[in-house]
């Protein structure tokens, strides 16, 4: 039988933080929680996933999230295959689904698929037998990113519930400010979206958040900073006048974070934009800003989940023999 911690989260994929409950949040957080000291020992790895293999197939590039959840694979014992789509079939006209495929043929454990298009991960989990980790899909939701987030700030402030969370900059292309909106409001934290009126979906208060335009008056009294990078390679036109003018109204420094608690925490998702969303004095102010402890926990909680993914895919192979 599998592990007993493990009873509270019977998913088989991790496609979003929409639709998990708070219980179901918390085991993944309390299990993250475990992996903290053990990656900060001299001896990282076990053999938890020995004999399990995980693919990593990232359509968009991003060193840093590939490169995290490859640690976790391999702390934990797993084989770990990169796909580089700039040298895969994709490249001479393989789909999506072919590729999908083609992989599952080869019985991995675990997909880690980060796509440009949003549902692509849901999309993947009904065509193969392994287990799906959305590492981003579009803009609609980056599960693990959240989850990395919540926990960074539940061991700084012991808690998530009744926390005010600014989350500013672009939220329209922003998979990691919609997967945060899900986890924060479902924890009991309220969430302020603060952004330029071009930058924020219609209807995206429909998703519990209050939208604020002035960023003096989004951030009164918040306990949480959540800056957020500027995707200009998204932007089909200019949604600013400039980069200068952008950072005048919505990038953070000292003048802005005064508005917000003295002690709230700032966060942003990497890579920063320095100068655009952040000053460089706020982002490495070591008092206040946990950007680096983000990364830090973004290993653990992703050994969390791939652990246990692969828990339940035992458990539900136990129940068609």
């Amino acid at each position: 039988m599998p592990p007993a911690p493990f009873e509270g989260f019977a998913h088989r994929h991790l496609l979003g933080i929409e639709g998990l409950t708070a219980s179901e949040i918390a085991v993944l957080l309390d299990r993250s929680e475990s992996y903290v000291e053990l990656n900060r020992g001299a001896a990282k790895k076990q053999a938890t996933l020995d004999g399990r293999t995980i693919v990593n197939l990232f359509f968009e590039s991003s060193t840093r999230t590939r490169t995290s959840f490859e640690l976790a694979g391999k702390r934990l014992g797993a084989d770990i295959i990169n796909m580089s789509v700039s040298t895969s079939a994709i490249k001479k006209g393989e789909t999506l689904i072919d590729t999908a495929m083609t992989l599952n043929a080869m019985h991995p454990d675990v997909l880690v698929l980060r796509h440009p298009d949003s549902g692509a991960a849901r999309l993947l989990s009904d065509k193969v037998n392994c287990a799906v980790v959305n590492a981003g899909d579009g803009s609609h939701e980056h599960p693990t990113q959240a989850l990395l987030d919540a926990l960074t700030i539940r061991r700084r402030k012991g808690k998530l519930e009744g926390l005010r969370v600014a989350i500013c900059g672009d939220i329209s292309h922003s998979r990691v400010a919609r997967s945060n909106i899900h986890l924060l409001t479902t924890m009991g934290a309220s969430v302020r979206l603060i952004a330029p009126r071009t930058l924020v979906p219609s209807r995206v208060e429909t998703l519990g958040a209050e939208v604020f335009h002035d960023m003096a008056r989004g951030l009164e009294g918040c306990d949480i900073v959540m800056m957020l990078r500027l995707q200009t390679e998204r932007m089909q036109s200019a949604l600013f006048p400039s980069l200068r003018e952008y950072f005048r109204f919505y990038g953070l420094d000292y003048d802005k974070l005064a508005a917000a608690k003295p002690d709230a925490l700032i966060m942003h998702p990497g890579p920063m934009n320095r100068g655009v969303e952040i000053d460089s004095l706020v982002a490495d102010d070591f008092g206040r800003s946990v950007i680096r402890e983000q990364v830090e926990m973004g290993v653990a909680v992703r050994m969390a989940v791939l652990e246990i993914l692969t828990a339940n895919l035992a458990r539900t192979a136990q129940k068609n023999l």
